[in-house]
């Protein structure tokens, strides 16, 4: 549903240098898998530059203006924006510096504050022109570094250059990140006269208009730049060790029985369990050569899944500091998906175990720009068997799909051992979809939304989100709700939730911070705190925002009873961070379901639904040691997830403090002590 590359352009941007391209107009396209979803572009007239950004994808995306004014060192001393933000909220933001005093206010926040002379401003609701300022400032500014407003610092990291074709010619870009500002600082392609040609970010790509030919060549060599910082960083965060690993003084949760045991110490012997046996505290010197990790009387848990992300090359690192050791894809990419499996199977870069879904989307206005683009029914059961011949686990179908192929694409899907979800086709409804042949329905307003909407509603537009609002009123118990549960029932059709993102669409408001991030938000870089703080969907009166808050607790209620009725749940948040997939068990709990039962669907029963779990979602020996080291009680109080010390993944050791440390976050629980004993 949401996908980075429109909530996070602001820190990514396209840079000019202030002698020449920051006195021009200049314009942008923003590509998605080759399609152009939107464009900046950018006018100055001296001092002062108006900036245009808009973005249409899949129904969505940021469409506003900015006018910036410059003073005499080109530092801002206005910046305005008004317009709406991804899912059509109202923007409007303000910054002004005069007699020595920064004033602001946004969705995020309002404040002053005084400083000598101005300084570079991160914009809550920008456009990638405000990264087009800010690497062209830390370009002018001894060292690459400087404090920013409203608080916290941004530092420049500059790459080896790059070779791409051009209009049949070489042409050298340098890579640039802004680092400090955002979780994923992507990367600012300059040429020799400091020009930004290209952007990229998450697979997202701007490129100035006469660069169109050079898409490719930039994605490729931003695959490269970000695999070799990747690979550095698996270098720096894996632990491994030659030797066999004890972790002891653990208690063992068992997601068949809800319980954790008795004080044990797990042996680990290259990437699998090696035994399980009672802890004794030994000698330090006793016995031969190990690593003893200190459990401390902790929670060793299987390793947790998210049943429903996006993969990035930077998300493995998020994954696996946050207690996620297996994903499913729900959509990508397919080539940059399968090099970025490659690498983590061969070990070059970290990130969890992924389960490939193939995504097949039709051909409409509001198309995504993802997997295949189906233009009749052939096409789309000619995707089914590429995805299929290719291994993969399933196929997910979305908004544009005609409902009358579901049929015959599900059949196909069947035949070739493949499992199909996804979202409900535009036009369709979920008791059609069941029975045509669905496993799964992705996002669990998928499911609901078959309650409320009226015949002829296009749920390809941000209507599937704000329609949710119309579930303030809907009665759990009706008969239209009976039948789809019950077709479910007789189908063994899953439900994959992301209630998580729902909360966040429907319940993020101005100036606040929703319950759902108010665990880790103080922890992010600034920009990321700010963004956060901001309302989705467009807000008429009090009583429609009093009506999204009952809404979300409907479908609450709907997840307590698609539990009572036996109806498989998937935990899974439509996002890339592992803050969002701890926040989604949490919900769970707060539906009414056990947190020892919630902690099973995350582990022994998402192994089982993929058909994995002869390997991972349990603590056996003979299993991989795909596991998680906590100091608290998750059966006691879920929030014991938040807080993971040690996360082990193929063989390695990776300690969730320092891997944050790393991406720019303060962290959440320190590392356990971890010694080599014994062999002298």
């Amino acid at each position: 549903m949401q996908r980075r590359y429109v909530t996070q352009l602001m820190a990514l941007g396209l840079m000019l240098s202030s002698a020449a391209a920051m006195a021009q107009s200049a314009r942008w396209e923003l590509f998605q898998n080759s399609g152009v979803v939107g464009h900046v572009s950018a006018q100055r007239q001296g001092s002062t530059i108006d900036i245009d950004y808009y973005v249409d994808q899949n129904g969505r995306g940021p469409k506003h203006h900015e006018q910036v004014v410059l003073d005499g060192q080109g530092l801002p001393v206005s910046w305005q924006v008004e317009g709406t933000s991804l899912m059509g909220g109202e923007v409007s933001e303000s910054f002004i510096y005069a007699d020595g005093v920064a004033r602001w206010q946004s969705q995020a926040d309002s404040g002053e504050r005084r400083v000598a002379s101005p300084l570079p401003y991160i914009v809550n609701d920008s456009s990638p022109w405000s990264s087009v300022f800010f690497v062209d400032y830390l370009l002018s500014v001894a060292g690459g570094h400087s404090d920013v407003l409203p608080e916290g610092r941004v530092q420049l990291k500059r790459f080896e250059p790059v070779q791409v074709q051009h209009q049949g010619k070489p042409l050298s870009l340098t890579p640039y990140q802004v680092i400090g500002a955002q979780l994923d600082p992507g990367f600012v392609f300059l040429d020799a006269s400091q020009q930004a040609v290209a952007m990229v970010d998450d697979g997202s790509i701007a490129l100035l208009e006469a660069y169109r030919d050079i898409h490719d060549g930039v994605k490729a060599a931003a695959d490269a730049v970000a695999a070799a910082q990747l690979t550095a960083l698996q270098r720096q965060l894996a632990h491994r060790y030659d030797v066999p690993v004890d972790i002891e003084n653990v208690r063992v949760f068992d997601p068949l029985t809800g319980h954790t045991g008795a004080p044990s110490t797990v042996r680990i012997v290259g990437n699998r369990i090696a035994g399980i046996r009672p802890y004794e505290p030994a000698a330090v010197s006793e016995g031969a050569a190990r690593v003893v990790v200190a459990g401390e009387g902790g929670v060793l848990l299987p390793g947790l899944h998210d049943m429903h992300s996006h993969s990035t090359g930077r998300s493995g690192l998020y994954y696996l500091a946050a207690g996620v050791t297996s994903t499913r894809d729900m959509g990508n990419d397919n080539a940059q998906l399968a090099a970025l499996m490659a690498q983590i199977g061969a070990g070059e870069i970290a990130g969890p175990r992924i389960t490939r879904a193939g995504f097949i989307e039709g051909e409409s206005p509001y198309a995504a720009q993802n997997g295949i683009l189906a233009r009749s029914e052939a096409e789309a059961l000619a995707a089914v068997d590429w995805y299929a011949d290719r291994g993969f686990f399933q196929i997910k179908l979305y908004n544009s799909i005609n409902p009358d192929w579901v049929q015959a694409v599900a059949a196909r899907a069947h035949q070739r051992g493949l499992r199909v979800t996804g979202h409900i086709p535009a036009f369709g409804s979920p008791d059609r979809s069941i029975r045509d042949g669905y496993d799964e329905i992705a996002h669990i307003n998928q499911l609901m939304l078959g309650w409320l909407l009226q015949e002829g509603e296009d749920t390809r537009t941000p209507l599937r989100l704000t329609a949710m609002q119309r579930a303030a009123e809907l009665d759990l118990a009706s008969p239209p709700v009976t039948a789809t549960l019950g077709l479910m029932q007789d189908n063994g059709v899953a439900m994959d939730t992301t209630a998580v993102i729902l909360e966040r669409l429907m319940m993020s408001r101005a100036g606040t911070v929703i319950e759902a991030d108010r665990d880790f938000i103080g922890h992010m870089p600034i920009g990321y705190q700010r963004y956060r703080k901001r309302t989705y969907v467009p807000l008429a009166s009090a009583e429609q925002d009093a009506r999204y808050g009952q809404a979300f607790q409907r479908i609450l209620d709907c997840l307590h009873l698609l539990y009572d009725a036996g109806i498989t749940l998937l935990p899974g948040t439509d996002d890339t961070t592992g803050f969002t997939l701890q926040r989604e068990l949490e919900l769970y709990t707060r539906a009414g379901i056990p947190a020892a039962e919630v902690l099973a669907m995350a582990t022994l029963n998402a192994a089982r639904h993929l058909g994995t779990d002869g390997e991972v979602g349990s603590v056996e020996v003979g299993k991989l040691a795909d596991l998680v080291l906590l100091a608290d009680d998750p059966t006691d109080d879920i929030k014991a997830i938040k807080r993971p010390r040690l996360v082990i993944r193929g063989g390695s050791l990776y300690l969730p403090a320092e891997i944050y440390t790393e991406l720019g976050i303060r962290p959440f629980a320190s590392a356990p002590v971890i010694e080599r004993r014994g062999g002298r």
